[in-house]
This record gives structure tokens, C-alpha cells and sequence, in this order.
């Protein structure tokens, strides 16, 4: 009863503090005939914006570009008055311009910049001071409006509030879940089809399939895991090169495990192949057509990767083929490596999220700076955001992410594209272990797929941990350092319930490629028949 009644306190604290207002709103110009409406910033610590266009109040739109508004020369006061204005951001600081907009009546001010919007801020003990609304807006903006409507303009400002708990976010739950579900079952599927077919061969010693690769020697994992911290800080120093090398291994990676996907799709779904010979060398047609269909959708996501309105869609499917792919490929021999392997990665992740903002030049985390590429800077940080004033080339990103734009935000969007996003270390590293999982399961034939079921179950509850931190601080999550204690434990305390620890912690007896498998099966058990199937 306790534990429901946390749980009702924590879901009730996560929607309370689920509607909030960001630092961007919009400004609705119109003429009475058509309008359109532009990006600005405020301070909502300083300024209260109506929350959404019917609630907004219309105003005059007066145009004082000419001046600074650092004091009241040149202006006279019954133009402006009951007005919104429009003045150059400049010389004096933004408390002077409101309290001199302020003494001269006015009802709104809006500074046009030529530089960055950065949310607008003073010494607190200006707030109080200040009664009317103000905010930043591009400079170009005005002038796109003023040649639009010309100079007869009324104008209105709100802030439409948004869900923390966007519905990108159970978008991006579905996909994790479902690719490492899959995955899972995918290469439990591979070792269930290698046993039998050497089972079926008179149980000789067969060579493990040459595409695959295992993870058995603690020495190799700590190499791997150092390499990957050496490859993060280069790409922190030198992201500029690399971030094209990242690419083209990426496009080249996802367009093969692309057609390792759909060619096991279609011979799930018995797809017949049509063979024709070519100077005597069978070629397939299903192949052909495949490959072209993968080496064009990866060309696509290349050509258009930073379009943010829509390639996300394409780098979100390269992604679940990435990670499927990686999955069935990349094996874990026993449960020994998986704590060696996710424990290590977990203090990695941690490491590079949390500890190394207090080392960088501008305060973000390494991790967060390579996933993000050069504008992570430019993030909200703080509760403050930055945005540029003028059109410029969108950086390059690593393709690391799964991103789904934030629905709810759709407004906010006219300041740019906001993503919920989640690594592809989160996805396959507790990945492998499920993996893990349903082989072992293959290996001591457990029909019900306990293992494989009880660590799929405890990613999920991991990943909604993940989340409700996210959304009660605020702030990003290193994944891993919820995810990794979540499927560890639960598939340690299977292994123990079931008393096959000792098993389930060695694995596979074999540690060399070109050594055969052998299932693992329970005492008592001497048929060589798996889940019931016989040559």
C-alpha cells in the first residue's frame, strides 16, 4: 500500500510541475485582412504574457527603430501612448528602455535585435519596477513584417504554455522498448536456427557464423570501453573533421544493417528469391532490389540529414536498424562480461554527463556537446535560451540519437525545432544483455523466455525512471545510470530464483569463435532437441 501511494505522490508531483512556460512566445501581427506571426523572447520572471491569442490584448504598432529608447528624446508621448513600440536593442540595458517606455505610457515594448535573442534579463531588483510587457524579437522579422502589412500594424504577444510530458516522450519509449524487444528476440531466434542446424548435422563442430562477434575476454571489454572515452574526447576536440567521418561510417553501417532487417523480414514472411545467373555467378534479384532501396534511403538521410521537419523520420529508422543489427551481431558470452561491460559504460556515461561540465570552457558536458554538435551551447541552459537573430547554416549532429520533435511545442517551434532525443548507447548497451538474456534462454530451453521477458520488463521500468527524473530536474539523464541497475539486478535475482546463477553468470562453456555451441541443458535433460524440434 505504501509503495502505490509514493507512486500516486510522484505522478502527482510530475503532472503539477508539468505544465510550465518557456522562454519563447509569439508575437501575432495582423492588418484586419491577413497576419502572421513571428519568434520573440522574454524574461517570464519579469514579464507576464497572456497564455494564448484569444487572451491577448491587440495593440498599435508603433515603429521607433530609429531610436535606442534610452531616454525620451525626439518621442512624443501621445504617439506612443497605450502603444506597443518597437525600438534597436543597444547602448543601455533593458530596465532603462522599459522604465523610459514606461513613463511615456506605453503598453509594450519590443526591442528588435541584429544579434542572438538571449533571454532578456537585469538585476532583480529592477523586476518589480517594470509593469509592461517586453521582449526581443529579430530585427529582420520587423522588417519582414513592415513590408508586409507596411506601417499599419497591430500586434499581439502570448506565451502558449507546454507539456513537460510531451507525447515525443512515449514516442521515444515505444521506439527503445521495441527495438531492444526485438533485438532480443531476434538474436535468441539466430541461436535457436545455429543449435538446431547443428544439431541436425550429427552434432559435428561447426565454425560460429564469421559476421558475428563475442565479447569474452574481461581485458577486451576495458580496451573497448577506453577506446570509446579516447573517441568521445577527440570528437569533443576535433569534432569538426571527425563529425564527417562519423558520417559516412554511419551511412554505410545502417544502409547494411538496413538490409540485414528487411532480408530477414522477408524470408519471415517466406518472400521467394529469383536467382539469375550473370557470367555464370547466381545473383539475386530480391538482393538487388534490396540493397538499392537501402542505399537510397541512406543517400536521402544523407543528402537532407539536417532538415529538422521531417528526416528525423529516416534517421529514426536507420537508427532501429543500426541498433537491431548491432544487437544480433554483437554478442555478450556471459553474464560476467554483461557486469563487467554495463558497469563500466554506466560510469562512463555518468563520468562524461555529470563531471565534465566542471572542466569545459562552457559549462555543458562533453557528452552532451558531441551528441549535440557546437550549438549544444546554445541549448537552455539555466532557464535561458539563445537565438540567432539571422538565418545560418545548420551544423552538422552525430547521427547518435533517436530524436522526435516535441509535439506539444509546436509553437515554440517557430523559434526552431525542439527534440526529444535518446542515445543509441541507451538502447543498445542494456540491449546486449537482453540479448544475453534470450540466448540463455535458448540454452536451457525455458519455454516461457523468463529471462528474456523479466529484463525487457525492467528496461521499461528503467526508461519511465529515466524520464520522471528528467522531468522532476529539469535536465537531461545519463540513461545508463538507471537502466544498467534496473536489468542487472532483475536478471541476477532471475538467475537466483531459478537457481542457475552458476550457469547463467558463465554462459556458454565455449570462448573461441570457431568453437561449437552447446545448449545448456537442464540436469536430467540428455536429447539434443531444442524447444521440442527434431531433424
Amino acid at each position: 500500500m505504501d509503495l502505490k501511494i509514493a507512486l500516486g505522490i510522484a505522478l502527482f508531483v510530475v503532472f503539477l510541475t508539468s505544465r510550465i512556460n518557456g522562454q519563447e512566445a509569439i508575437l501575432h501581427v495582423s492588418n484586419g485582412d491577413m497576419s502572421r506571426e513571428y519568434c520573440i523572447v522574454y524574461n517570464r520572471s519579469w514579464t507576464t504574457l497572456a497564455p494564448a491569442l484569444d487572451n491577448a490584448t491587440a495593440y498599435p504598432l508603433v515603429n521607433l527603430t530609429s531610436t535606442l529608447l534610452c531616454n525620451a528624446a525626439g518621442v512624443d508621448p501621445e504617439a506612443v501612448k497605450g502603444k506597443a513600440v518597437v525600438v534597436m536593442m543597444g547602448e543601455c540595458n533593458f530596465s532603462q528602455k522599459a522604465l523610459v517606455a514606461q513613463n511615456l505610457h506605453v503598453s509594450v515594448l519590443l526591442i528588435a535585435s541584429t544579434k542572438s535573442l538571449i533571454t532578456p534579463s537585469d538585476n532583480t531588483s529592477e523586476y518589480p519596477k517594470i509593469k509592461i510587457p517586453l521582449a526581443l524579437m529579430r530585427y529582420r522579422d520587423f522588417l519582414e513584417a513592415k513590408q508586409v502589412f507596411g506601417e499599419t500594424m497591430t500586434v499581439k504577444l502570448f506565451a502558449l504554455p507546454f507539456s513537460k510530458i510531451d507525447s515525443s516522450i512515449a514516442v521515444i519509449l515505444l521506439i527503445s522498448v521495441a527495438t531492444i524487444t526485438l533485438g532480443g528476440f531476434w538474436s535468441g531466434a539466430y541461436e535457436r536456427e545455429r543449435l538446431n542446424n547443428n544439431v541436425c548435422g550429427g552434432g559435428s563442430e561447426t565454425k560460429a557464423n564469421g559476421s558475428e562477434l563475442s565479447l569474452y575476454s574481461p581485458l577486451k571489454v576495458i580496451i573497448f570501453v577506453a577506446l570509446m572515452c579516447g573517441m568521445l574526447v577527440l570528437m569533443y576536440f576535433f569534432y569538426n573533421i571527425l563529425v564527417y567521418v562519423i558520417i559516412a561510417i554511419f551511412c554505410l553501417a545502417s544502409a547494411s544493417a538496413l538490409f540485414s532487417c528487411f532480408s530477414a523480414v522477408m524470408d519471415k514472411l517466406g518472400c521467394g528469391t529469383l536467382n539469375v545467373s550473370v557470367r555464370n555467378r547466381d545473383i539475386s534479384v530480391r538482393s538487388v532490389l534490396l540493397a538499392a532501396v537501402c542505399i537510397s534511403i541512406t543517400v536521402v538521410w544523407g543528402v537532407y540529414r539536417n532538415e529538422d521537419r521531417w528526416i528525423w523520420i529516416l534517421q529514426d529508422l536507420l537508427g532501429i536498424a543500426f541498433c537491431l543489427n548491432f544487437m544480433k551481431t554483437i554478442s555478450l558470452s556471459n553474464f560476467k562480461i554483461c557486469v563487467i561491460l554495463l558497469s563500466l559504460l554506466l560510469v562512463y556515461d555518468v563520468f562524461f554527463v555529470f563531471i565534465t561540465p566542471f572542466f569545459t570552457k562552457n559549462g555543458v558536458s562533453i557528452m552532451v556537446q558531441v551528441a549535440l554538435g557546437p550549438d549544444a551551447s546554445g541549448e537552455k541552459t539555466q532557464g535561458n535560451v539563445e537565438i540567432p537573430a539571422e538565418p545560418r547554416a545548420p551544423s552538422e549532429k552525430l547521427p547518435v540519437v533517436m530524436r522526435v520533435p516535441r509535439f506539444s511545442a509546436w509553437a515554440q517551434n517557430l523559434c526552431g525545432m525542439q527534440f526529444s532525443i535518446l542515445g543509441y548507447g541507451d538502447i543498445i548497451v542494456p540491449g546486449l544483455l537482453v540479448a544475453y538474456c534470450s540466448r540463455f534462454d535458448v540454452w536451457v530451453n525455458s519455454r516461457k523466455k523468463i529471462y528474456f521477458i523479466s529484463c525487457c520488463i525492467a528496461y521499461f521500468l528503467g526508461m519511465i525512471l529515466t524520464f520522471a527524473v528528467m522531468l522532476l530536474s529539469g535536465m537531461g539523464q545519463p540513461a545508463l545510470l538507471y537502466l544498467v541497475p534496473f536489468t542487472l539486478i532483475t536478471s541476477a535475482v532471475v538467475a537466483g530464483c531459478r537457481g542457475e546463477m552458476k550457469q547463467f553468470w558463465s554462459g556458454t562453456t565455449y570462448e573461441v569463435l570457431d568453437s561449437p555451441r552447446e545448449p545448456l541443458l537442464p540436469e536430467g535433460r540428455t536429447d539434443r532437441s531444442i524447444d521440442g524440434e527434431n531433424c
